[in-house]
């Protein structure tokens, strides 16, 4: 019997996976196989490198930086998160990045993206976070305010588009079970926003990814009915936020983020008796 970690986006609202990974690298809780989205993905990078604190204290200490996230950024670069630096300056030069635990560690992470031309989902293992960070980086392009990543000749962009929590894709794998972290609180459910609209006219020249964009709201909401009734069948545990969310992607305020760290770090205390029970029955999720 398997078990997936599914670690949603969300910008600067992963601040709250951020916590949860925290717990799970203080309590030596390992699952060795994870997919994550965007935020997801990146938050992702310090657990399987088990460096605790490290994601939260990157987030706070050069969340109000204008090279992390700003209009300049997005002048500049095209992104208005700082892509290249937070993915490849802060690991080389200010925030050490454990490269060699990273790669040796038997955990394995699929990052997500979204093919332009396609409009469908890329999943792709990140086996060694140097030389594959480019997935990463897309995974987190949110389309208009970033641009695409191009790999392999394909140019993809964040994830969320496609497959914004890959449960479909977790089940498809073979995986048993599955261990989710939202960031965004139960009662929430994602409405047809004219923004999206808006965004998906921007793309007419592609169809497919055009219509993944106006049909999000859709994928999205059926995929949170999904994982309600895979917890009543006590076939997923969902670690979410007990309270509302406030802020959005965007949220640089350090105050807030440290509020939702700390309401993470303890959401993922509050069900650590029932991932000890689910260690009991799978093979690759590890308790130390």
């Amino acid at each position: 019997m398997k078990v997936q970690l599914i670690l949603e986006g969300g910008g600067m609202r992963g601040i709250y996976t951020a916590g949860v990974l925290d717990f799970f690298m203080d309590q030596k809780i390992i699952f060795k196989d994870v997919v994550g989205v965007s935020a997801g993905a990146g938050t992702a990078l310090s657990y399987l490198s088990n460096q605790p604190k490290r994601t939260y204290d990157m987030m706070i200490q050069y969340s109000g930086d204008k090279r992390y996230l700003s209009i300049s950024s997005f002048i500049k670069t095209g992104s208005a998160f700082g892509v290249d630096f937070i993915f490849k300056e802060i690991p080389a030069k200010y925030m050490h990045f454990d490269y060699e635990t990273f790669k040796n560690r038997d955990m394995k992470l699929i990052a997500v993206c979204s093919d332009l031309k396609t409009g469908k989902a890329v999943y792709h293992h990140i086996d060694d976070a140097y030389s594959k960070i480019d997935y990463v980086i897309a995974s987190s392009s949110l389309p208009i305010v970033s641009k695409p990543v191009v790999i392999d000749n394909k140019e993809l962009y964040d994830g969320g588009v496609v497959d914004p929590i890959p449960v479909e894709y977790s089940i498809d794998n073979g995986f048993d079970y599955q261990c989710i972290v939202l960031t965004r609180n139960k009662d929430y459910r994602k409405t047809k926003s004219l923004s999206n609209r808006i965004i998906s006219r921007s793309f007419f020249r592609h169809k497919e990814f055009s219509e993944a964009i106006s049909n999000r709201h859709i994928k999205y909401n059926q995929t949170l009915d999904l994982i309600e009734e895979l917890e009543t069948q006590k076939k997923a545990i969902v670690i979410r936020p007990t309270e509302p969310v406030t802020i959005d992607r965007f949220e640089t305020e350090p105050d807030k983020l440290t509020e939702l760290y700390a309401l993470g770090y303890n959401d993922a205390k509050n069900k650590f008796q029932e991932i000890l029970e689910l260690s009991r029955k799978v093979d690759n999720l590890i308790i130390e």
